[in-house]
């Protein structure tokens, strides 16, 4: 780089030479020879009107005289001889005067020959003295800076210091990005959570809206020994409740399809719904799942029948007008064999007959299963959601059918 900046400037100053000599000289030397065509073309015209009044007199001196001598010829030379005398006087004077014109002319021509020439080489003197200086200059800029330049190269095996600092920090172990901890704090080092909450889990949305009935004092109870059971084992048993709706050993992100609250536990995580959260261990506990929300990298417990997950399709809240059939993303591999729905045979006749009405009895698949203590329909758990309910008999009111 100082190499680089020391040539730039010599450039520039040389560059500054030629300007100057362009605005001295060039410039000058148009201007210049635009007024001395002028000049030259009104002297020359002057010098031919001049020579051209001399040249008539002398040509009428002439030819006076050649008239005086035929007429003298033969008769009284004497008596002409003085008149011719006079005459050729005065040609030789105006030979004379016309040789000194012309004289006079070359020279004046010469003069400004050479006052024009003395003008340019004045120019080009002064523009050789400026390159001159520029040249001492420079040799004096480069006299000072080449032997450093030199022994910056005498040795190749030497560093800067700014560099030999440079290499050594980056020799130095660097801090881990942010993603790199994280990655490494989630896959390096087991996750310690802290303890499962011992109040029971949120009921799902879906649950409450479509079993409205209150619980049983009976339904309360179990539950509520369940969970004792459950807290009192202090290993993370993996819940055999299908309302979670996840299979944790193939998901490891889920995303939320309704809103939590964690109040004032700090144990418990708060979302909206659609967040993404990391699970940081694939197994719940008791209906709870422990993940970190990516939105805001927080840590807690929530509620598992609050996810989906990430790869599925999420259902808002708003869109759930009317009940919709959830597939249990647990026994999504394995869920049982939907049961085909009976429809009777259709009836054509106007009477209708008479049929023995069969209890039904519910199938073991079909029987509501209970998720701490709270009834589920059978639709979350993967099963028929129409295998309960009963069809009435077709009626047809069509009269234009024969009567038989």
């Amino acid at each position: 780089m100082e190499i680089a900046e020391s040539h730039r400037k010599v450039h520039n100053e040389l560059e500054e030479n030629f300007k100057r000599f362009h605005r001295e000289v060039i410039v000058e030397l148009e201007k210049k020879t635009e007024m001395d065509v002028k000049y030259m073309n009104a002297t020359f015209k002057r010098y031919q009107s001049e020579h051209k009044l001399k040249q008539d007199s002398l040509e009428r001196s002439q030819t006076d005289l050649k008239k005086l001598r035929r007429k003298s010829h033969g008769k009284h030379s004497s008596k002409y001889e003085i008149k011719e005398n006079e005459f050729m006087e005065t040609i030789s004077s105006r030979q004379m005067d016309m040789q000194k014109f012309i004289a006079d002319g070359c020279r004046e021509a010469l003069l400004e020959e050479k006052r024009r020439f003395c003008f340019l080489a004045d120019k080009h003197c002064m523009f050789s003295y400026q390159m001159s200086n520029f040249h001492e200059k420079a040799k004096e800029m480069l006299a000072v800076k080449i032997p450093s330049w030199q022994e910056k190269c005498s040795d190749i095996t030497k560093v800067p210091d700014t560099v030999a600092t440079m290499i050594d920090e980056l020799s130095s172990t660097p801090e881990q990005s942010p993603q790199v901890e994280r990655y490494s704090r989630n896959n390096g080092e087991p996750v310690v959570p802290p303890p499962a909450p011992p109040l029971k889990h949120p009921i799902s949305p879906l649950v409450t809206m479509f079993n409205p009935e209150p619980r049983s004092p009976l339904t309360s109870s179990s539950d509520h020994n369940s969970d004792q059971g459950s807290l009192g084992d202090g290993s993370l048993s993996r819940s055999t409740s299908q309302s979670s709706g996840l299979n944790m050993g193939r998901r490891t992100r889920v995303r939320t399809i309704f809103p939590h609250t964690a109040g004032n536990n700090d144990t418990l995580l708060s979302f909206d719904d659609g967040d993404i959260i990391t699970l940081l261990i694939q197994e719940e506990k008791d209906g709870w799942l422990y993940g970190e929300l990516e939105k805001t990298r927080q840590r807690g417990w929530f509620p598992s029948s609050y996810c989906r997950p990430h790869s599925e399709s999420v259902i808002s809240n708003s869109s759930l007008g009317t009940p919709v059939r959830s597939l249990s993303v647990v026994s999504l591999p394995e869920r049982e064999e939907e049961e085909p729905v009976l429809l009777p045979p259709p009836d054509y006749s106007d009477d209708i007959p008479s049929r023995p009405v069969i209890p039904s009895t519910p199938s073991p698949q079909n029987t509501v299963s209970l998720v701490n203590g709270t009834a589920k329909a059978p639709f979350l758990g993967g099963g028929n959601p129409f295998a309960t309910v009963k069809l009435r008999p077709t009626v047809t009111n069509d009269r234009s059918a024969p009567v038989i």
